[in-house]
């Protein structure tokens, strides 16, 4: 037993005056509660106590512990009290990582409207594509893409995201349009290279069943903005997340491509780390985001 839970019990049975009023009056037997004076009084080697069959009465030492174990008490009601009121305001520092491609693209607008609905919140947003290690790296919460593997954090999906195979008109006027992967295989290809598989593209044939074809590539780089740029200028057909196109595929300056073959399954989630109690400010945001998100759809 702990020497908070004795130190409360001895102030319990002094404050009640009797072990037996001590007892009724917290819902403990008058055995554990003697139970706890004794071992604080061995732990201390000194007597806190006297015993007579009518009345207690305080020892000199007991006296001096008292006055110390009700300081002590109150401070960590203060502590406790003062965390609690901080876990349920809507305030401080919010640590977010997010992909780098999320600070050129209009999935970034969620954060800047959040930043503005809640100015007592600072947001401190990490733009990196590698994928964080929440409590590690003191992170509140992730913005991630993809398929998420089994984890112990907590997911909640924002939206889905599919990945989408584009090339300009002028590139597949000079190349053709691919009717199916294999037909790419040989063309020159824009890699985003935070794509696990690299250069080998994800695909699913006319019955579900997932796939992978490899691709010759032209130009590879670490962030979807650039090979998008790279598509738009001619240069070769890429594989980027849907959010990073959707303009380009509404206006026409790129067209999508093998439709039939694209794989379902991909989204961005909000992710934190699983804890009994989770704070305010992480539960805001991601409500904030997955409303956000519905309301665009």
């Amino acid at each position: 037993m702990d020497t908070i839970t004795r130190m409360k019990a001895f102030i319990e049975v002094v404050e009640s005056g009797s072990y037996s009023a001590a007892a009724r009056k917290i819902g403990r037997s008058k055995a554990l509660l003697s139970k706890y004076v004794r071992e604080l009084e061995d732990e201390l080697g000194t007597l806190l106590i006297n015993r007579t069959t009518r009345q207690l009465s305080l020892t000199e030492a007991g006296q001096t512990y008292l006055l110390a174990a009700e300081d002590i008490i109150e401070r960590l009601d203060q502590v406790k009290e003062s965390v609690r009121q901080s876990g349920s305001d809507v305030s401080g520092t919010l640590r977010v990582s997010a992909p780098r491609s999320l600070g050129s693209s209009e999935a970034m607008l969620p954060l800047i409207e959040f930043a503005k609905a809640y100015p007592e919140i600072k947001l401190d947003v990490d733009l990196d594509d590698r994928v964080v290690d929440l409590v590690e790296e003191r992170f509140d919460v992730a913005i991630r893409g993809g398929v998420l593997s089994d984890s112990t954090l907590i997911a909640r999906k924002l939206i889905s995201n599919r990945l989408m195979f584009c090339a300009s008109p002028a590139f597949l006027k000079k190349y053709g349009v691919p009717k199916e992967p294999k037909d790419i295989a040989i063309l020159p290809n824009i890699i985003d290279t935070n794509w696990r598989g690299r250069n080998n593209w994800p695909f699913v044939d006319k019955d579900g069943k997932a796939f992978t074809q490899n691709v010759l590539s032209i130009l590879e780089a670490n962030d979807p903005e650039v090979c998008k740029r790279a598509a738009l200028n001619g240069l070769g057909v890429t594989m980027v997340p849907e959010f990073c196109v959707h303009k380009e595929l509404a206006d026409g300056s790129l067209v999508s491509i093998l439709n039939d073959y694209i794989p379902e399954g991909n989204a961005f989630y909000a992710v934190y780390a699983q804890r009994r109690h989770v704070s305010a400010k992480v539960r805001v945001f991601v409500d904030f985001m997955a409303d956000w998100f519905k309301n665009k759809k």
